[in-house]
């Protein structure tokens, strides 16, 4: 099967370099500018001291992906149901793998329902985990949940998708995948922030703690399998992210508890999936404080001494 990724970022030129060290992958860009150089000069800024190898071809034609039989989509969540709506043609039929993490603001669907909703020929399925794009660029070893409901495509995919040094791990639970690596980034902001504002690790450990149990009891309840949750897709994912500042998540919420200004041209998932969230956990009635603290924070609803504040003033309860 031939391998295309849609998306020029980091983490998509991650998996190209790295997928292509076994076969030919095509890589999309968005801007025809950046393709040009990136294909001339062998490298994308976002990955500095990283040489794409010669069976990395960097184009902008969609046309160019069209022999490929699977396509990862490299397409921030917030921008991938219009994307799908765009390509449909040039997509549906194909195996469609996002590598995005994240709920639509717009539907509340995770990626797979988009890609079913968009293109219904098409095969759905999710590559989500701890990872962090430089790692995997510079062939660090790494594990990732492969989630596909195809008995005969998963296996299929996740023979093709590793490689010595990509482990994937294969899972039927798309729902279960999706809402780990989306639900953690939401825990991600709320751990930057306790680090921001000078609570310390302890308090971080406890954040992360509750933080997990809320992403179990959500994920369940919308239907994923709680031990897909205790795997690479939810704690895995939750422990690099909570931990490290190469997260942007992470960053986003140490800038928010320092009272600092970020980037608001880097992407953060995290940010709009608390957005997200808010309408969900009313209709189910839903008890996610440290969630619900995180959207407050993010539109500026509440300060971040309120916040704390108000999760210390909980009710004492079993664990």
């Amino acid at each position: 099967m031939s391998i295309a990724i849609l998306g020029a970022g980091a983490f998509g030129t991650a998996l190209a370099v790295t997928l292509s060290r076994q076969t030919p992958v095509i890589l999309w860009a968005r801007d025809a500018e950046q393709a040009q150089r990136m294909q001339s000069g062998r490298e994308n800024r976002r990955l500095p001291g990283v040489t794409l190898p010669e069976n990395v071809t960097v184009t902008a034609e969609m046309a160019d992906i069209s022999a490929a039989e699977v396509v990862l989509l490299g397409v921030p969540m917030q921008q991938l149901a219009g994307f799908l709506a765009q390509h449909t043609a040039q997509l549906d039929g194909k195996i469609l793998v996002a590598c995005c993490k994240g709920i639509d603001l717009a539907t509340g669907n995770g990626p797979s329902a988009l890609i079913a909703d968009a293109c219904p020929a098409a095969v759905p399925a999710v590559l989500t985990g701890p990872s962090f794009a430089a790692d995997i660029a510079r062939g660090l070893p790494t594990a990732l949940t492969l989630a596909c409901a195809d008995p005969e495509v998963g296996p299929r995919l996740q023979s093709l998708l590793s490689t010595p040094v990509l482990r994937l791990y294969l899972s039927t639970d798309l729902r279960g995948a999706e809402l780990g690596g989306a639900l953690k980034n939401v825990v991600a902001i709320a751990a930057g922030v306790v680090m921001g504002a000078g609570l310390g690790d302890s308090a971080r450990a406890a954040l992360m703690t509750r933080g997990f149990a809320e992403m179990m009891r959500a994920a369940t309840l919308w239907g994923a399998q709680a031990e897909t949750l205790s795997g690479l897709s939810g704690l895995g994912d939750l422990v690099l992210t909570c931990g490290s500042d190469q997260s942007r998540n992470f960053r986003y919420g140490h800038a928010l508890g320092a009272g600092q200004a970020f980037d608001t041209t880097t992407t953060v998932e995290g940010a709009a999936t608390a957005r997200a969230l808010v309408p969900l956990i009313a209709r189910h009635g839903l008890d996610l404080p440290v969630s619900q603290m995180v959207a407050a924070l993010v539109d500026g609803k509440i300060t971040v001494e309120n916040a704390v504040t108000a999760l210390l003033a909980r009710p004492l309860k079993q664990e």
